[in-house]
């Protein structure tokens, strides 16, 4: 399971699946997106991704459980 953040997620999806997002997800080959949140300023999405990376991975997959039961990967158009 991967956490980040960006100001273009539609140009960090097409990075994770050439395997040019990050090492993790190219090392894991991590490509597919199960869930996000937006955020109106850098400094809180910054501040949730700190925290959210702090969480027990359950915490994690009930978060995404939450808005995307059946765990379909999500597109950005």
């Amino acid at each position: 399971m991967y956490i980040g953040y960006t100001d273009n997620l539609s140009k960090r999806l097409k990075q994770h699946k050439s395997g040019t997002g990050s090492v993790f997800t190219k090392r894991y080959n991590v490509s597919e997106m199960l869930f996000f949140e937006s955020f109106d300023e850098m400094k809180i999405a910054k501040d949730r991704e700190k925290k959210l990376k702090n969480w027990h991975s359950v915490w994690k997959w009930d978060l995404i459980n939450e808005s995307n039961p059946d765990l379909k990967t999500l597109e950005i158009i």
